[in-house]
C-alpha cells in the first residue's frame, strides 16, 4: 500500500511515504497514519469533476489529495481542529503540486458553516459544498486504552465531536442534493443512521467491508443526500483477502478488491 521515501522531513517526528496514486504523504509519527478505511472511503466518493469537497477531521489530507489526484472533485477545503495538522495538509497540498486545488482551514468541526468555507476560499460570500467527506472518531471518550500522544487521542476519540457533529456540520455546508459520504465502525451503524436522519441527510447507497468472508464487517461507508427522498441500496460486501490466507504476514487482496486500489472506485 505504501513504501517510505527518502524525501526529507521538517523534525524526527515526521515521514514521508510514497502511497497510492504516487501520492508523497508527509505523516506524524505520533498522529494517526494512512490507512485501509480512509482509501475505501475515497473510492467511495462517485466523480464529479466540478464538485467543491469539504473533508472534515482531514488530518493530513490524504482523502482530499486522493480525490484531487484522480480528479474526482475540482477543489478541496480540508478541515482540522488541530493546527498543527491544518499547517501538515497545506505542506502535503504543495509537495503534490495541488496547492490551488487543496486548501486547509483550522477549524472545529461543531463551529463550521458556510461562511468560514467562504473565507477559506477568499470568497466574499458564504460558499456550499457539493460533497463532504469525512472518517469521524469511531471511539468515545473513555473507551479503550488513552494513547500517549494527544494527536492520536484526539483523532481516534469524540473528543471534538461525535458523530452527530460531523453529520450537523455536513449539513450546514451542503448544497441542497450534495453528497456526504463517511466511513464508520458497523457496530455503531443505529447511532450513524439517527445522526443522518436528524440532519436530514437521507442514505442512498451502503457497503460493507470484510477482511474476509468469515469475518464480521469491520467497517460501513454511506452515501447520503441532502434532502434526498427515502431511498437505500445496500451494495454486495467488499472482501478484501480469501479466508485461507489468515495467518500469512502478507494476506494478498481479493481480485475484486485490487480491482478498488486499481481503479479507485468502489460501487
Amino acid at each position: 500500500m505504501n513504501q517510505t521515501s527518502k524525501t526529507p522531513c521538517r523534525d524526527e517526528n515526521e515521514r514521508v511515504d510514497t502511497v497510492n496514486e504516487n501520492i508523497k504523504l508527509i505523516q506524524k509519527k505520533n498522529g494517526l497514519t494512512y490507512g485501509t478505511d480512509a482509501y475505501l472511503l475515497a473510492a467511495f466518493v462517485r466523480p464529479d469533476k466540478d464538485a467543491l469537497c469539504v473533508d472534515l477531521g482531514s488530518g493530513t489530507g490524504i482523502i482530499p489529495l486522493l480525490l484531487c489526484k484522480r480528479d474526482k472533485v475540482a477543489r478541496a477545503v480540508g478541515v482540522e481542529v488541530q493546527a498543527e495538522f491544518a499547517e501538515l495538509i497545506g505542506r502535503n497540498a504543495s509537495l503534490n503540486d495541488l496547492s490551488d486545488r487543496l486548501v486547509p482551514l483550522s477549524i472545529d468541526a461543531r463551529e463550521l458553516t458556510q461562511v468560514a468555507l467562504g473565507k477559506a476560499l477568499n470568497c466574499e460570500q458564504g460558499r456550499c459544498a457539493d460533497i463532504v467527506v469525512a472518517n469521524p472518531p469511531y471511539m468515545r471518550v473513555g473507551n479503550g486504552r488513552r494513547n500517549e500522544a494527544d494527536a492520536k487521542f484526539i483523532a481516534r476519540h469524540e473528543v471534538c465531536g461525535d458523530i452527530g457533529d460531523f453529520c450537523a456540520a455536513a449539513a450546514r455546508v451542503l448544497r441542497y442534493g450534495g453528497s456526504f459520504y463517511v466511513v464508520y465502525r458497523p457496530d455503531r451503524l443505529s447511532e450513524l443512521m439517527a445522526a443522518l436522519h436528524k440532519e436530514r441527510l437521507e442514505p442512498k447507497r451502503m457497503t460493507f467491508v470484510h477482511a474476509d468472508a468469515e469475518s464480521e464487517p469491520s467497517m460501513v461507508l454511506i452515501e447520503a443526500r441532502a434532502g434526498g427522498n427515502a431511498s437505500l441500496t445496500v451494495t454486495p460486501p467488499l472482501i478484501l483477502h480469501d479466508v485461507q490466507s489468515r495467518g500469512l504476514s502478507h494476506r494478498p487482496l481479493t481480485e475484486a478488491a485490487q480491482r478498488v486500489y486499481d481503479e479507485m472506485r468502489l460501487g
